[in-house]
């Protein structure tokens, strides 16, 4: 049936059952509530042409809420039920007997009926008592007769109402035992009531209020989306569909609030869940601190800041990866908590459904762009390697010396716990443990100049994904002045290569890569330096670590050189 259709239906209900009603027996179907007049007038503008009549009124609260009516209590029944099955008025939306409506600021005064007056206004009229604040308005007696007349429903939305408070943290069942009760008592005291355990009419009422005005602001709606075969709830007053762009379905923000939801769908096995994990933990979206977690079959990312908040869920389902993810504004914790918790209990991903990798427009390429999601870039990336067994990794001291944050192949912060700056080494210590498969043996025989060397390192950033092998030639057993702590190397290398380790052909490691003089001085190309692996083993002594030294000098087969240098060296990012 039509929203046009229905809009005449509800009005031919007011006209034909409304006025015959007692003031008592009217009830509206209130459909959201705004913080300020200003929006909710806005509001009933958009929707007085759809929705007929819609009224509006001052909540005791200080809310402003939209409502449509008065209708007989029957037939509001009908109404709500046929609406919110057409999806003509959010899910939430639910029956007010207009008690705590004061003034009304919708339809404007100048359009209304001379005799026109508020609910609250002919309510007080009548013996009806007007809902009080502090002192039980009821017995201990009546409150639980009046509770005991509430059903299930009502009974899981006072729970509800009372986790959003902050005071009841279990099952969401409708069973108000003790659990229940001592929540109930805390909130009475919390808010000047005596302490029952057992709310009053009143008490409940005004607790709703509050609650579903929380829910009005951030106007939780159902969605269904055929293309990612995901239905769940999101907060349809802060957030509206952008675009598709596998594997996200992107909602921007529609408020100041600047919330945004993502929606994940593709194809895909455990190493594409565990590539979606590492994608989007380097997404401008997502925070670096917070707790994450990767399972065999699902994920879970957290992350804030002085600014954001994000959540972030996947799992393996029948066909592929579903998700989603939701990121907030720092401050805003309960409405944030709220949704979070009605996105995780009503996420349902279809069977058989899952959206194609080459759906919607992807957009333009963009080396700092996945899928329309912006990615985070290190300020610095150079080389490291391991010289413990518990992980202590050595690198170059100049970007350490002005990170705000170190990370060792992307996810594992590390902290600085040796800085010499005149060696220019710095040593590392990973916040997690590790068990790095080898570590560096450090050479107690210099070979002979002119011997065949290789750096290890991440080379061009980290963008070939794995350290590569930088051949070149042993030139020097001292520096240009004769420096005893480092040797000279004739090979060509890149930025992101320096901090690696400098290996013999027998896997022994003869020192550690620096940076190149960007001085007055201008040296060849492939003049470079390393420190010498006796001052290595001073400065690791000085800092507690004592390094596996080794006199071999057997050249090892290229292809187990090559897996002694991917095993020891490690990724060393820089984060501002």
């Amino acid at each position: 049936m039509g929203f046009r259709v229905w809009a005449a239906l509800v009005a031919a209900l007011v006209l034909g059952f409304g006025t015959v009603a007692g003031a008592q027996d009217r009830v509206w179907i209130q459909i959201e509530a705004h913080p300020t007049e200003p929006e909710a007038t806005q509001r009933a503008r958009d929707l007085a042409t759809q929705l007929t009549p819609l009224e509006g009124y001052r909540l005791s609260s200080g809310w402003f809420a939209l409502a449509i009516g008065p209708l007989a209590a029957p037939d509001a029944q009908i109404a709500l039920r046929q609406l919110r099955a057409t999806r003509q008025i959010p899910a939430d939306s639910y029956l007010v007997d207009g008690r705590a409506y004061g003034p009304q600021f919708w339809p404007p005064i100048a359009t209304l009926p001379q005799a026109e007056t508020s609910p609250l206004a002919e309510l007080n009229a009548t013996d009806t008592p007007a809902p009080s604040v502090g002192p039980a308005d009821e017995t201990h007696a009546q409150a639980r007769r009046s509770e005991n007349l509430l059903s299930r429903e009502e009974k899981q939305e006072l729970q509800s109402a009372l986790a959003w408070e902050g005071f009841y943290n279990s099952a969401i069942d409708g069973a108000l035992g003790r659990g229940s009760r001592r929540a109930m008592g805390a909130w009475q005291a919390a808010n000047g009531y005596d302490v029952t355990g057992v709310l009053t009419t009143n008490q409940r009422r005004a607790l709703i209020e509050g609650y579903r005005g929380l829910l009005a602001s951030v106007g939780l709606v159902r969605h269904f989306d055929d293309v990612a075969g995901i239905d769940v709830d999101i907060p349809g007053a802060m957030v509206a569909f952008d675009r598709y762009e596998p594997p996200f379905v992107h909602f921007a923000a529609t408020s100041e609030d600047e919330v945004q939801v993502l929606l994940i769908s593709q194809r895909g096995d455990r190493a594409s869940l565990g590539a979606l994990y590492d994608v989007l933990q380097s997404a401008q979206l997502v925070p670096l601190d917070g707790p994450r977690s990767l399972n065999r079959n699902d994920f879970v990312i957290e992350g804030a800041n002085d600014s954001t908040r994000t959540y972030v869920e996947a799992r393996l389902v029948e066909d592929g990866i579903k998700g989603f993810m939701l990121v907030w504004p720092a401050g805003a914790d309960k409405r944030r908590d709220l949704v979070l918790a009605r996105m995780k209990s009503s996420f349902a991903a279809r069977a058989g459904v899952v959206m194609p990798d080459t759906y919607g427009d992807r957009g333009a390429a963009s080396a700092d762009l996945v899928s329309g999601l912006e990615i985070r870039r290190a300020t610095a990336t150079q080389s490291g390697f391991f010289v413990s067994s518990d992980g202590a990794v050595v690198t170059a001291a100049g970007a350490a010396q002005s990170c705000d944050r170190i990370t060792l192949d992307n996810d594992v912060v590390a902290d600085v716990t040796f800085l010499d700056g005149d060696l220019g080494i710095a040593v590392l210590a990973p916040r997690q443990a590790l068990m790095p498969a080898r570590f560096a043996s450090l050479a107690t025989l210099s070979p002979r100049v002119g011997s065949e060397v290789a750096v290890s390192g991440y080379s061009f950033d980290g963008r070939l994904g794995a350290p590569s092998l930088t051949f070149g030639t042993l030139a020097g057993l001292s520096g240009l002045a004769q420096e005893p702590d480092l040797r000279q190397v004739a090979m060509r290398v890149t930025e992101s290569d320096v901090g690696g380790p400098l290996l013999a052909a027998s896997g022994a490691v003869l020192g550690m890569l620096l940076p190149r003089d960007t001085g007055a001085r201008v040296l060849p190309q492939d003049a470079n330096f390393v420190v010498a692996p006796d001052a290595l083993r001073k400065a690791l002594a000085a800092n507690g670590i004592t390094p596996v030294s080794t006199q071999a000098t057997q050249s090892m087969a290229p292809e187990d050189l090559g897996k002694l240098a991917a095993d020891m060296t490690v990724l060393v990012n820089c984060w501002n």
